[in-house]
Parts: structure tokens; C-alpha cells; sequence
């Protein structure tokens, strides 16, 4: 543990990849990528709230959140790292590379988006009330993780690896589940990215209603020489649905990185 935050780690090298999670999962959710990376130290944080971290703020905000990780940063030493974010790992991965540029190098944008939802507040509302409504009404963070699951992945996804989505969704807190959606619908640094000046890569998934192709592929547009790729038949997950796709596009862009 650093500072307050679990984390898993594999292998060893040089240079080090640092994988952020969604809000539907912890580290774990990176299994497919912790040894996917010869020559890589690997490092796949539990946010705060999670998978044994210290909640340290509730609701957390994305100052906060970029707080906890630079100080989880340095406590790995080493220099600056490769930043590997999913969903709102990776709005925290932007986020940080934005606050922090000289703790990252480069960038893997997994499933995300610069802004949350729309322009006014009934995308938000809605949302909320999708998130919450199950809880509200008396479910539990599993029930509701059985319904939710499947939704998340493409049709083809492999029953093996919903059942992961599914534990990993079930184990939040309700607590960290609610606070992290009230920090979630504030996200926006749709204006900034343009400034960012490292190497990017963004993988959206085929399928995915949450982070839509389209959403992504303007947003690497809008960044300096940031690719993109979309997974076909991939959801919300591509990184658990689609692991060989994503990892070999993710060790191409490492090794042009690293050269």
C-alpha cells in the first residue's frame, strides 16, 4: 500500500504502465494486461474507496482524485509513468496529465470521454436516476451487478469474463458506488485536451453506449497526434472483452513510445 492506496503490480523494466479502473470494478479489472507487457512495470491502483484504498473524501472530486495519485506516483518512484485509464481511470488519466504533465508520459484511453454527458443537466439527472434507481428502490449492489453486467459488454463477450465484470461490481461499497457517480457527472476537460502534448492513445469499443465511437474518435481528433482505434463487437469493456486486441494495439503504441 501507498498512501492509503492498494494497488497489484507485475513484472519488471524500466519504464512503468500505471492501469486506472472504472467505477464498476477495481484493479483486477486488468488481468488481461498485467503481464500482457514484457520490459513493463506493471501497477493497477484500487481508487479510493476500493478494493481496500483509503476513502479519504466522500463525495471524492477530481482534484482529490488527482491528489491521491500523484502521491501514489511518487511513492513508486521512478519517474514518469505511462498512464492505462478505463472509463473514469481514464477521465482521471487525463485529468492528472493535465494538472501534473511532468509525472506522465503517455496516455492509453480506454472506453472514455473528455466531458461527461451533455451540455445541460437532464443527460446528468438521467443518468443518476438509472444508477441510483435500483439502489433507491432496495437492491443490493449484487442484484443490481447481475442486471447491470451484461449490459456493459458486447453480445459475444465470453460468460467467463461478464461473471468477472459482475463480482467486480458487486464488491463497491454502496457508499463509494454513490459518492463516485456524484464525482463522475462533473467531469469536463472537453476545452483542455487540446493542450495536452505527450503520446495518446484512445480504444473505444464497437458497441459502447457510454463512451460512443463517434464521441472518441473526435476527441483523439482534437488532441496533437493522439491515435485511435475501435474493437469491433466491443463494449464498455474492450479491455476485458477483447484482451488480444487491446493489448496488442496497447504494446504497439508502447514500444513506439519507448523508442
Amino acid at each position: 500500500m501507498i498512501d492509503g492506496i492498494a494497488y497489484e503490480s507485475a513484472g519488471e523494466g524500466a519504464r512503468t504502465l500505471v492501469c486506472l479502473h472504472g467505477i464498476g470494478g477495481d484493479g483486477s479489472s486488468f488481468h488481461h494486461q498485467m503481464r500482457a507487457f514484457p520490459g513493463w512495470r506493471m501497477a493497477a491502483w484500487h481508487m479510493p474507496g476500493y478494493g481496500g484504498s483509503e476513502a479519504r473524501m466522500d463525495p471524492p472530486d477530481f482534484a482529490h482524485l488527482s491528489d491521491r495519485l500523484g502521491a501514489f506516483l511518487d511513492g513508486l518512484g521512478g519517474g514518469p509513468v505511462a498512464l492505462m485509464g478505463h472509463s473514469i481511470g481514464g477521465m482521471i488519466a487525463l485529468d492528472h496529465a493535465l494538472r501534473r504533465p511532468e509525472q506522465v508520459s503517455a496516455l492509453v484511453l480506454l472506453a472514455t470521454t473528455p466531458r461527461f454527458g451533455g451540455r445541460d443537466d437532464s443527460f446528468r439527472d438521467a443518468f443518476l436516476k438509472a444508477r441510483l434507481g435500483p439502489l433507491d428502490a432496495g437492491q443490493t449492489m449484487a442484484e443490481m451487478a447481475r442486471g447491470t453486467a451484461p449490459r456493459l459488454v458486447g453480445p459475444d463477450t465470453d460468460p467467463g469474463e461478464i461473471a468477472h465484470v459482475e463480482r467486480g461490481l458487486a464488491a463497491v461499497p454502496e457508499a463509494t458506488w454513490r459518492g463516485i457517480l456524484r464525482c463522475l457527472v462533473t467531469f469536463d476537460r472537453a476545452a483542455d485536451i487540446g493542450s495536452l502534448r505527450l503520446p495518446v492513445l484512445a480504444v473505444a469499443g464497437g458497441l459502447d453506449r457510454n463512451a460512443p465511437p463517434a464521441t472518441m474518435e473526435k476527441m483523439a481528433a482534437r488532441i496533437p497526434g493522439a491515435r485511435y482505434h475501435e474493437i469491433e463487437g466491443a463494449g464498455h469493456m474492450p479491455h476485458q472483452e477483447r484482451p488480444a486486441a487491446v493489448n496488442a494495439l496497447v504494446a504497439v503504441f508502447l514500444k513506439d513510445t519507448d523508442a
